[in-house]
């Protein structure tokens, strides 16, 4: 049963320097990895970037609960309008079921559409069950596209034929 956060001080905001350690936390959710390390500077950088924005949710007033990075992409397509990329969509495991993913893909999604976004994208790894049924349930749909990935350890491009 999905709870809503009533009783929670909710905050969505974008990312600063100090919420580094807490978006590191978060990331580690989504990959098990040591080498996951969220640089404050970057969070600094990423917020002077006019098509990059990092969101993070907060309840109770604390640290950062969730995450979402939106990317604003120029395209040809359609006139001015951009596209959106979501990526390191994450809430933390005490707070998943309690409506703050949802709270904040609305925040995403009034976002996007004030940006005059033609369409909003996003991944997820095949494995994220529970994930992909919340992105449905959010009305996005795995049934029109299909997305490929290709990561940095797969490929070289100083490779000669």
């Amino acid at each position: 049963m999905l709870m809503t956060p009533a009783n929670d001080n909710i905050n969505i905001r974008e990312a600063v320097a100090e919420d580094a350690v807490a978006l590191t936390e978060l990331y580690r959710l989504l990959k098990v990895d040591p080498n996951i390390q969220v640089q404050p500077g970057r969070l600094i950088e990423l917020r002077a970037d006019p098509g990059s924005f990092l969101i993070v949710c907060e309840a109770g007033g604390g640290k950062p609960v969730g995450t979402v990075h939106v990317t604003l992409f120029p395209d040809a397509m359609y006139g001015n309008q951009p596209f959106a990329v979501l990526e390191n969509i994450v809430i933390a495991e005490a707070s998943r079921s309690r409506g703050i993913g949802t709270m904040l893909m609305n925040h995403v999604e009034e976002f996007c559409f004030s940006r005059g976004c033609s369409k909003i994208m996003l991944l997820s790894n095949a494995q994220r069950g529970d994930a992909h049924r919340f992105f449905s349930r959010a009305g996005y749909s795995s049934s029109k596209k299909v997305g490929f990935v290709k990561y940095r350890g797969d490929y070289n491009p100083q490779t000669t034929d």
